[in-house]
């Protein structure tokens, strides 16, 4: 199994290209089961998840073909082709190593009236239930049963009717699952309280390329009229907003200066807002955005909250960062009840991190040391990450595939700003 080796105390100089973003690449995908033309994805990431979910649109019967991109370069094109649908059922083997398998349950009850989807994985940050995920169906029309690890739902005559649904707790992946079934019913669909996230607005602006009628795009409230088809479309992923800000962490933690090349500075502004507040220097630039730290870092109060908030895939990386501020800062986690499993690690490092149920102190400045650690999650991947480049000596992160899932070619990206980085295998 691979590991990451970090001789820390380099200062981060120089240009990383933002990447298009996890995120929204798994949303946008599976809306290739809406249509029977071909879909092509643009800046489609180099990651391990994305890999896992076209092998799961080939298990519905979807072929999927990479074009036109050299080994060498970052990111791919994607031309997804669902002429037709050979089978509705998304099996265990595949959907229990991504959470995100869980969105193909919408485009499948909206093209095919029926899906059968097992109960998903992902990262083990916490009870994240798809109960909104159904009920939100339900309110279309949909009926659902859970037998056996499985989701099974159809729509009644073959098509959802469309209907109301306010979530009473925001969720993304409800939302985006309830937008993918909408944009086929034979009705009207409301959603009240929807996520704002600027993923959930990248789904809207595709679905729309595609012939869906979509309004509200960026608010609470969004309302669908339901077409009886869309058609292909050709479509950029967003640039990734989390490993984006992760890179602004690791020019922070560094005292280094870095430019984030394709970094859309209105998808992350409270993350920029806390760089701020921690007393690092942050401009827009022609091309993205800069990310400076000329001085002693200052300590945080943060908590995490649903978009424009601070996003709770942020917290781990920042966590490490304001390990070398002067002072205490708070943590509040309020998305997962269990997002804290990098706090050990870190301890392993030198950190003192005082832990009480969601709330996080964390006394800084830190004389980080390097340590063999242990990757719990992928945000927390990259929390180890940040503190090996700020601490002396080496660092071996091991169980590196969650890294895989979020960051394309971190090590790379890293080298090239002067990170002492590699990745060895255990041969």
């Amino acid at each position: 199994m691979d590991r990451i080796l970090i001789r820390g105390g380099n200062r981060l100089s120089g240009k990383i290209p933002v990447s298009g973003a996890k995120n929204a690449a798994l949303t946008l995908m599976p809306c290739a089961l809406l249509t029977d033309e071909p879909l092509t994805l643009r800046n489609l990431p180099r990651l391990a998840d994305v890999d896992s979910f076209g092998h799961l649109l080939n298990e519905l019967g979807a072929s999927t073909a990479i074009e036109g991109t050299r080994p060498t370069d970052f990111g791919r094109v994607m031309t997804v082709r669902a002429g037709k649908l050979t089978s509705t059922v998304a099996p265990y083997d595949i959907v229990r190593k991504m959470r995100a398998s869980i969105l193909v349950l919408g485009p499948l009850l909206g093209r095919a009236g029926e899906a059968t989807v097992s109960l998903p994985g992902g990262c083990a940050i916490g009870n994240r239930p798809i109960d909104l995920h159904l009920k939100a169906l339900e309110a279309m029309g949909a009926e659902i049963e859970i037998a056996a690890g499985y989701v099974k739902a159809s729509a009644p005559g073959g098509r959802l009717k469309g209907g109301r649904f306010s979530f009473p707790v925001v969720s993304v992946g409800a939302t985006e699952n309830a937008l993918m079934a909408a944009v086929t019913c034979k009705g009207t669909t409301v959603l009240d309280n929807a996520a704002r996230e600027p993923e959930i607005v990248d789904l809207c602006n595709l679905l729309v390329a595609m012939g869906a009628q979509i309004s509200g795009i960026g608010t609470e409230r969004l309302e669908i009229e339901g077409v009886d088809r869309l058609h292909g479309a050709t479509y950029a992923v967003m640039p990734d907003r989390i490993e984006a800000g992760s890179y602004a962490c690791a020019a922070a933690i560094t005292g280094g200066d870095v430019e984030l090349v394709g970094a859309e500075a209105n998808d992350m502004r409270a993350t920029l807002d806390a760089l701020v507040q921690a007393g690092v220097t942050v401009e827009e630039t022609k091309g993205g955005i800069r990310v400076a730290a000329n001085g002693p870092l200052k300590p945080l109060t943060l908590s995490t909250a649903p978009f424009p908030g601070f996003a709770t895939d942020m917290q781990a990386q920042f966590m490490a960062m304001q390990l070398v501020a002067e002072g205490a800062s708070v943590f509040t986690e309020t998305i997962f009840e269990n997002r804290y499993m990098h706090v050990p690690e870190l301890a392993r490092m030198g950190a003192h991190i005082d832990v009480r149920g969601r709330t996080a102190v964390v006394h800084g400045p830190t004389r980080l040391v390097g340590a063999q650690v242990m990757a719990t999650d992928l945000r927390a991947s990259m929390s180890l990450i940040l503190a090996g480049l700020a601490a002396e000596g080496e660092t071996q992160v091991n169980r590196v595939y969650h890294l895989d899932r979020g960051y394309e070619r971190l090590e790379e990206k890293l080298q090239a700003v002067g990170a002492d980085i590699e990745r060895v295998g255990d041969g």
